[in-house]
């Protein structure tokens, strides 16, 4: 029995031996494992780049903005090497106070704000600016009028607070109350609606050096214009010149904003909602009859169709935008004009002069069909033709069936020997009368 138990009783009495030899195993077997993951090839991630129109954007490539976004040319304004004095800041902040220009960019609200540097670039600029605008929102489009509501002078930089700045007013003050036991009062109402202005930072190197009001005005040239214009004015001059002469010729275009047909026809006679499909459009109308009468479909805030009608002339239709390849700073060319006449009433055609409409086919443009001949040609239509059944295939898909009598054809009457043998023609001339 000692014997017969022996076997199960050997792994409970394992040596010190056998406990070393598996412990040496586990510790290869680790080490293999480690040094397997080392000499793995590293795996790279790549990232990837949407840009604002949803496309793919590959490392290192820019991406194609808007004009209005994009790097500015940086400006060349002589700088002197001396700091500025305090004669000099005095008059600095005397001649900005409540000046008053033209927004040439976009002006984001918030804090931070927009930083220019002085004969140099914008920070941010392209996806990064147009990402500001879209979360701070806009405090100033191209165009419109702004006003430097404060200007302050620090070491190294000027701060600009535009439309009043983006910072409440008293908002210290507000978390402040004064009263005696359970009345208490704030020292200041906080009424005031959410701010609505802007900032605007022009950096400088290492101090701010002696300036004039003319020099600033000068440094800050691409983004706020500082002269005299009409709105009009203003606002062309942040556009392509295509597009610039078009506003001022009073003509509109496919891709046009709002704001462009505003500046270009003005306010409507006429606005009209309606639907086309599931898209809401609205329809704007310039001109009565007998003039012309132009129809301006807006989608959103985008000229999608135009269409203009001329008495006794068919109406010209444009719907290929025009004004995308002029904002797109890639250098996209124009898409061809896409002008399509419409006739008024049913075409009358002349069969003496014009040919008959083709009829549909689905035949390609300048597709040719081979002719039928005499032999068969490869790829011919002709008609379909069913193979005819034979007596063989009838009696064997039904056997058991009886085969149909022959018809036997109709007996004819015997015919008589005059219809078997009719007489010879007379060959003999016929008689003349007298």
């Amino acid at each position: 029995m000692k014997a017969c138990f022996s076997p199960f009783a050997a792994p409970s009495l394992l040596t010190d031996q056998n406990r070393r030899g598996t412990r040496s195993a586990r510790k290869r077997a680790v080490l293999c494992a480690i040094v397997g993951i080392l000499a793995a090839p590293p795996a790279f991630s790549q990232a990837i780049t949407i840009d604002s129109q949803g496309n793919a954007v590959a490392p290192g490539q820019a991406a194609t903005v808007d004009r209005r976004f994009a790097q500015i040319e940086p400006t060349h304004v002589a700088l002197s090497q001396s700091e500025l004095n305090a004669k000099t800041r005095q008059e600095i902040i005397r001649v900005l106070q409540s000046e008053q220009g033209f927004a040439m960019r976009p002006f984001p609200k918030g804090h931070k704000g927009l930083t220019l540097v002085a004969n140099g670039k914008l920070e941010p600029a392209g996806e990064a600016y147009l990402t500001m605008i879209t979360s701070q929102g806009t405090c100033a489009k191209p165009g419109d009028r702004i006003v430097l509501s404060d200007v302050k002078i620090e070491r190294t930089k000027i701060i600009f607070d535009l439309n009043g700045g983006p910072d409440r007013k008293h908002r210290f003050l507000s978390h402040i109350q004064i009263g005696s036991g359970t009345s208490m009062g704030p020292v200041v109402q906080n009424n005031d609606p959410d701010p609505v202005g802007a900032r605007l930072t022009l950096a400088f190197q290492n101090h701010v050096p002696e300036l004039t009001g003319a020099d600033v005005k000068a440094l800050l040239a691409p983004l706020i214009s500082f002269d005299l214009k009409t709105p009009i004015q203003a606002f062309t001059d942040t556009l392509p010149p295509k597009l610039k002469d078009a506003i001022l010729n009073h003509h509109v275009m496919v891709g046009m904003s709002t704001d462009m047909v505003l500046f270009a026809k003005g306010q409507p006679q006429t606005k009209t909602r309606e639907m086309d499909g599931q898209m809401p459009f609205e329809e704007w109308i310039y001109g009565q009859p007998p003039k012309d009468v132009e129809f301006v479909r807006i989608n959103g805030n985008r000229v999608i169709r135009v269409e203009v009608a001329k008495v006794g002339e068919s109406p010209q239709i444009f719907s290929t935008d025009e004004v995308e390849g002029l904002m797109r700073t890639d250098g996209t060319p124009l898409a061809p004009s896409n002008t399509r006449a419409v006739a008024l009433g049913d075409a009358e055609r002349d069969p003496n002069k014009q040919a008959p409409t083709a009829p549909p086919t689905l035949r390609q443009p300048g597709e040719t069909l081979p002719q039928e001949q005499g032999q068969q040609t490869s790829g011919t239509m002709r008609p379909v033709r069913f193979p005819k059944s034979k007596p063989t295939d009838e009696t064997a898909t039904q056997p058991d069936t009886p085969a149909a009598p022959a018809v036997q054809p109709a007996k004819t009457p015997p015919e008589s020997p005059e219809d078997a043998h009719p007489a010879p023609a007379s060959t003999d001339p016929p008689p003349t009368q007298d």
